[in-house]
């Protein structure tokens, strides 16, 4: 019976660690009483009582919530709950020698799918020096050269995450550095979009979105048609 259901049609519990199962009832905790950030929290020994558990338990289980910046301890205040970093604990192990070959492959795709994208917002923010800032980025463009060609890579689609006006993506962007040198092992030879950095500047100085969003897929061609043959 320990792998069907009990003749009450619960289902059994999979087997965790005692640490595990506070912390799940401490983020239920969290929810159920719908508090905020800045919110104090009970102090340790309230919390280990009313869960039965032993104090050093409860710390461990805390100080996960507090690596995760949920939570937080302030003098004469005790734990608080604050605004966690969304992307601080990404940012602390994406780096291309702790993140196994998949998981890459699947956050360049993301990287894709973020730029196909960000049309709307783009168009929505745009102003007149950022297009100078692009022609700036644009002169410089040398496809030939494939260190370069990263470097002005970085350059153009940094400065287009930048002009959407949106700190987390620009943020996710930044983060992305490292995996840049997986799309040279990936993609076998340099090959030159149909559509350029210039030709993109072009179509948002057109105005016409859709337009930009059609030149932005071929642009991404590459990575796409190179992606595609790495599933195959």
């Amino acid at each position: 019976m320990s792998t069907k259901e009990t003749s009450m049609g619960f289902k059994p519990i999979e087997a965790t660690s005692l640490t595990d199962l506070v912390e799940l009832k401490l983020r239920d905790f969290l929810q159920e009483k719908k508090l905020k950030a800045g919110d104090s929290l009970p102090t340790e020994m309230e919390i280990a009582e009313a869960l039965g558990v032993s104090r050093n338990i409860l710390r461990e289980a805390l100080s996960r919530l507090r690596m995760l910046g949920i939570i937080t301890s302030k003098k004469k205040r005790g734990m608080v709950l604050t605004h966690p970093d969304v992307l601080g604990s990404l940012e602390k192990v994406l780096q291309p020698q702790l993140v196994d070959k998949n998981t890459l492959h699947d956050i360049f795709e993301l990287r894709l799918v973020l730029e196909l994208g960000m049309a709307d917002l783009l168009f929505m923010r745009i102003e007149e020096k950022h297009l100078e800032e692009l022609d700036k980025i644009v002169k410089n463009d040398d496809s030939t050269n494939p260190s370069f060609r990263i470097k002005n890579e970085i350059a153009f689609h940094g400065k287009l995450y930048e002009i959407t006006g949106n700190q987390t993506l620009k943020r996710f962007q930044s983060m992305l550095m490292p995996l840049f040198d997986f799309v040279l092992k990936t993609e076998k030879r340099v090959v030159t979009p149909k559509v350029s950095h210039a030709n993109l500047v072009e179509l948002i100085r057109k105005g016409n979105i859709d337009e930009f969003k059609k030149g932005m897929e071929e642009h991404l061609r590459p990575h796409l048609d190179a992606l595609a043959n790495i599933n195959k």
